[in-house]
């Protein structure tokens, strides 16, 4: 194991840690990391559509050239030259068989971009349910200590309000470490 997978797994803990502890930091990584995949799968998708549409043009140019060889077979036998007909064939099979290679590699395209855009779809609904969970608000944490029930928050009145801005405040920091940690 190189020294990059082992940092690798360093920065997976980390994160399991804190992803862990912060349920809804949970929620907004998923998020991202669903859009992330969202837009590959999209890239994907239009990769494989110009594959194909050169596959198309690949089809149509062979089966082109099959036919100018076709014509020449037949010209070549009605003047008699066997040796040039001969020819004529074993290159229009050889066509054929680029023709077949190409048919074959468009249809296996399609396939994929079948594949592809069901992903995408899945992902898509996905992406919408952890939307509708990060627009539910969070449960307010409950305090155990009775003097935090006064107004002891200076401007934050609210206990349940200044536990919320903390907890908010803490998580942004832990993953601004973490993220300077993966930047070195």
């Amino acid at each position: 194991m190189g020294l990059f997978d082992d940092f690798s797994i360093f920065l997976d803990q980390r994160l399991d840690e804190l992803l862990s502890s912060h349920p809804e930091l949970q929620l907004q990584v998923l998020e991202d990391t669903l859009q992330e995949q969202a837009g590959d799968t999209q890239r994907l998708i239009t990769e494989l559509q110009g594959q194909q549409k050169h596959q198309e043009a690949e089809i149509l140019s062979t089966a082109q050239e099959i036919q100018r060889w076709h014509g020449r077979t037949q010209k070549a036998e009605a003047a008699g030259r066997q040796d040039l007909a001969q020819a004529a064939r074993e290159r229009e099979a050889v066509l054929l068989c680029q023709g077949n290679q190409h048919w074959q590699e468009m249809q296996s395209l399609k396939e994929r971009q079948i594949q592809a855009q069901e992903l995408l779809k899945k992902i898509q609904v996905r992406r919408q349910e952890v939307q509708a969970k990060l627009k539910q608000p969070t449960p307010k944490a409950t305090s155990s200590n009775p003097a935090s029930n006064g107004n002891v928050n200076g401007s934050y009145g609210d206990p349940d309000l200044l536990e919320q801005k903390f907890r908010h405040w803490e998580t942004e920091l832990e993953l601004e470490s973490l993220k300077r940690e993966m930047g070195r």
